[in-house]
């Protein structure tokens, strides 16, 4: 398939799939109407069509799926194809965390989460790109390669989970795997036209690394193309895992009656959001205004000093996976092989790491500041990004570190907040740039446990303003 940067790029056609979610696939299969070998074989093939120019496949196994698809299978999901992202174990298949730097060999084990994951009864294709450790807010590399987005090639399909998006916005799958430790979820899916729930912290069973680390950043979840999947996922995961510290959350399958006080965030912590991203917001706080919800906007609590504080954080983890990276992933681990923003983030951490004590206490004192804004209000709307989702290159690993991760802090201010206060937050697609044609992805984000509050709203969103297809125009087309 030879495509110009700069096309729009999709797998959508008249197959088993069509251009269902991953809720409908299920049912059809259930029902006999088409057998899970089918939807899978015709994943492989839209796979086939469209990674060679998206790259958005990390690592691929599509034999071991079609014997695995004429196997019984139980779950919500049961016989729908999947993709798991490539900072996740999956037995049989390598864990390279995006990283030219890890050369492990295949996993022999399933762990916990994962487990958690297939008992939903999704078949795994294989693994998904990522940027490096998760660390960027596009998949790209150092060297010069990136995933790009299906919506216009030209530009980055967000990030850390951008090869998950990538490949449900183009179609190949309905539904795929993603985690979010500074906006990972929430990222891709404002890039790539998708819906993108990071969950409240210990919603589904956490990794090994993520419960060690001395805050817990990391949120496991899936982007989507409805909210029926998203909200079909989270109750599937909730059935096989409740953690009884949270309120439960159930199936959510319609929207709520109820009329809600929503504060919306106009500035970034940094202060600069663009005119694009600033008339979707004024238009999605109009909408929700109409559907009669109480809208008042808002200034967020939070100084220059978060940013800081998490750009430590951030360069505290860099600094330990540089550090301990042969212990971590084997004695294969090349140091050397890091890029620019790996080492430049551990390199930040060492000049500051006296700073620990103070940065970490800071960041814990951040939940009970966040959850005071929802005394005031039932949710929170904001922008998922500062600008519009940029062109390759302009956040790539290959810049100098100092103009990279002062690219990356004024982009991504909206969604860490989230993640250090273990808040849930959903990302959805309320509007398109009028140059390119790309999404831009307003943020919903609620107090601790109340994802149900989130869903409701999304649903009413969806049913009040349908989410632009990707497939409306022809393969190739601007």
């Amino acid at each position: 398939m030879e495509v110009q940067r700069g096309s729009r790029v999709h797998s959508f056609t008249n197959d088993a799939l069509e251009d269902f979610d991953a809720v409908k696939i299920s049912q059809l299969i259930q029902n006999k109407e088409i057998s899970a070998q089918e939807a899978v074989q015709a994943a492989i093939k839209r796979a086939e069509t469209v990674n060679p120019v998206l790259n958005a496949i990390q690592f691929e196994q599509f034999e071991k799926a079609l014997q695995n698809s004429q196997l019984p299978n139980k779950g919500i999901f049961s016989g729908v194809p999947f993709f798991m992202k490539d900072n996740t174990d999956l037995a049989g298949l390598p864990t390279h965390h995006g990283s030219r730097a890890i050369h492990t060999p295949p996993i022999a084990q399933t762990p916990q989460f994962s487990q958690q994951l297939a008992d939903q009864g999704f078949i795994f294709l294989g693994k998904s790109t990522m940027p490096e450790f998760g660390l960027n807010a596009t998949t790209e590399y150092k060297d010069g390669s990136a995933t790009l987005n299906p919506w216009h090639t030209a530009f980055s399909s967000g990030a850390s989970s951008g090869g998950s998006a990538a490949l449900v916005a183009a179609g190949v799958v309905p539904i795929a795997h993603a985690n979010d430790g500074g906006g990972s979820i929430r990222i891709p899916a404002a890039c790539c036209g998708l819906i993108g729930l990071k969950p409240t912290r210990g919603r589904t069973y956490d990794s090994e690394a993520a419960a060690k680390l001395p805050i817990n950043i990391i949120s496991e979840g899936i982007l989507s193309r409805s909210v029926r999947d998203t909200a079909h996922f989270i109750a599937g995961m909730e059935r096989s895992f409740y953690n009884v510290n949270l309120p439960k959350i159930g199936l959510i399958e319609h929207a709520s009656n109820r009329k809600l006080r929503i504060g919306v965030a106009q500035r970034s912590i940094t202060g600069t959001v663009d005119a694009e991203t600033s008339a979707t917001l004024e238009k999605t706080a109009k909408l929700l205004e109409s559907l009669g919800h109480d809208v008042e906007y808002f200034q967020l609590p939070f100084s220059q000093n978060f940013v800081d504080d998490f750009s430590q954080y951030w360069g505290f983890l860099s600094f330990l996976l540089q550090t301990f990276g042969k212990q971590l992933f084997g004695s294969n681990f090349q140091p050397g092989e890091l890029d620019h923003l790996t080492v430049g983030l551990s390199k930040l951490y060492k000049k500051n790491f006296y700073k620990t004590p103070l940065f970490l206490h800071r960041l814990k004192q951040i939940r009970h500041e966040y959850q005071q804004i929802f005394t005031q209000f039932d949710v929170l709307l904001s922008p998922v990004l500062a600008h519009t989702t940029p062109k390759l290159g302009y956040i790539s690993p290959q810049l100098p570190f100092d103009e990279l991760f002062a690219r990356i802090q004024n982009y991504v201010t909206f969604t860490p907040i989230q993640n250090i206060a273990g808040a849930p937050a959903i990302s959805l697609p309320m509007g398109s740039t009028t140059a390119h044609g790309l999404p831009i992805g307003m943020q919903l984000s609620a107090n601790l446990g109340d994802e149900r509050t989130l869903l409701e709203l999304a649903f009413e969103l969806e049913e009040a303003q349908p989410w632009t297809k990707i497939n409306a125009q022809q393969v190739g087309s601007e």
